[in-house]
């Protein structure tokens, strides 16, 4: 009998990747009349004044001073992106400067797997995933 407790539990389980909240009627995604129900989401672009990193403030270590709307304040699209996604979860913020606190640009992103393993064995770091350890067996008592 447990494995048909078991077989009923199974039953309660969602399928990956399914979505587990579901509109139905005005509600659904295309419901004629879901535009005069949910508020349209207004997207509002901060104002973000970049100031590169001059050779003073590096010698000097000064900070430079930049202005802009705090991120969490204004409302955002649909797709956020990697530095955004991080900034919100991890309260860092990787596009900052280590040295002025400007802010950097992404120049490009290598994507070749090739090339990723060329780069980091250059820079002396590990290319490959560290070998898997063995599993251990279970251990086996005679009844």
């Amino acid at each position: 009998m447990p494995l048909a407790m078991l077989e009923k539990l199974s039953a309660l389980i969602p399928a990956p990747r399914a979505h587990l909240v579901r509109y139905a009627g005005s509600f659904a995604p295309a419901a004629e009349w879901r535009a005069l129900i949910v508020p349209a989401v207004s997207v509002e672009i901060p104002f973000i004044e970049i100031v590169p990193c001059s050779a003073e403030s590096l010698v000097t270590g000064a900070a430079a001073e930049t202005s802009s709307i705090e991120p969490s304040v204004a409302r955002h699209g649909r797709n956020y992106t990697w530095a955004e996604l991080m900034k919100r979860v991890w309260a860092l913020d990787v596009l900052e400067c280590p040295r002025c606190q400007g802010r950097m640009q992404i120049l490009a992103a290598i994507h070749s797997p090739d090339a990723i393993g060329k780069i980091l064995d250059c820079l002396g770091l590990l290319s490959r995933a560290p070998p898997a350890t063995p599993e251990f067996p279970l251990p086996v008592h005679p009844f």
